[in-house]
């Protein structure tokens, strides 16, 4: 049997769990005034979100609410904020959302700083996810090692398309995977729920206004660099900025390296991911930024380690 056949109801489920969670999503409601343009607190250039989840504590913020009709005093103060904490809204905002900001806020309560917080639980859910993450990477290093048999395979059933040739094919192709203990479904988990995951940590950040009005060092974390870029020329803006192209880089030339026969698009893709990554990132909120340099890292570390060991 083929093997990608054999792979692909497994990926087809996930792929499926994963749509369903997204199209359950509550989403973030931009707060509107009455002519219907987004109300935007014009310090920090944030636009804000009507379904917050805790009372806001910038004067200017709290001000935009009341003048918009949100009633603020409703909604329990951030440092009280529980994951049980408001209504019911849907699956999505209680299995992802709420949790997230609830952690964000205790370690950010309890170390005196949002920013430091965002790190920590990045960092805690990375650790949690590092038995497939690091499988992964082990994958990859373990095709390295069975290519050049990989490669004698596919050369040898180059010009045959007949069933029976494509059938030994398969069978020589899984000899080579189970002599080198590949698994290409194994440690893929973590790939697929990234996209989920990034989305939970924009909405935790958007609704919290613990996170969004906190800074750290000279970072706003609610503010996107480009506000700030054009509003003060930050330059802590301009570095977060480099250390996502940076990071995002060196990440993917980690990965696209390892990958034999490679043509001129597969090459460029690097570049492209990376420019794409960067544009994204500017429009952002520098807490988004911060979870992707963090996250980053930590898989370029994770790698490097997994490239030194012994398989």
């Amino acid at each position: 049997m083929n093997i990608q056949k054999r792979l692909k109801p497994n990926i087809k489920k996930i792929l499926i769990i994963i749509l369903l969670l997204l199209l359950i999503t509550g989403c973030t409601k931009q707060l509107q005034s009455k002519d219907k343009k987004p109300v935007q607190n014009k310090e920090t250039g944030q636009n804000l979100i009507e379904n917050i989840m805790c009372q806001p504590t910038n004067k200017d913020t709290i001000e935009l609410y009341k003048q918009n009709g949100i009633d603020i005093k409703k909604l329990p103060k951030c440092e009280d904020f529980k994951i049980n904490s408001g209504n019911y809204e849907d699956l999505w905002t209680s299995i992802f959302i709420k949790p997230l900001a609830f952690l964000l806020i205790i370690f950010g309560k309890n170390i005196g700083n949002y920013g430091i917080s965002l790190i920590i639980v990045t960092l805690l859910i990375r650790i949690i996810a590092y038995p497939f993450t690091r499988r992964t990477a082990m994958q990859s290093e373990l095709m390295k090692k069975a290519q050049p048999e990989i490669t004698r395979i596919q050369k040898k059933y180059e010009n045959k398309q007949d069933q029976e040739s494509m059938m030994k094919q398969s069978q020589e192709m899984m000899m080579v995977y189970k002599k080198y203990n590949i698994k290409p479904m194994s440690g893929c988990i973590f790939s697929f729920i990234q996209l989920p995951l990034f989305i939970a940590f924009f909405e935790a950040v958007q609704r919290t206004p613990a996170l969004f009005e906190d800074k750290l060092l000279k970072l706003q974390l609610g503010t996107t660099p480009i506000f700030g870029i054009k509003t003060s020329f930050a330059i802590a803006y301009i570095i977060l900025i480099l250390l996502i192209a940076g990071t995002t880089y060196f990440s993917f030339m980690m990965t696209m390296k390892d990958q034999p026969n490679q043509d001129s698009s597969m090459k460029m893709m690097p570049y492209m991911m990376t420019g794409m990554i960067i544009v994204t990132g500017l429009y952002m909120p520098s807490a988004l930024g911060i979870y992707w340099v963090i996250s980053n890292l930590f898989t370029i570390i994770q790698n490097l380690l997994v490239k030194r060991s012994k398989i």
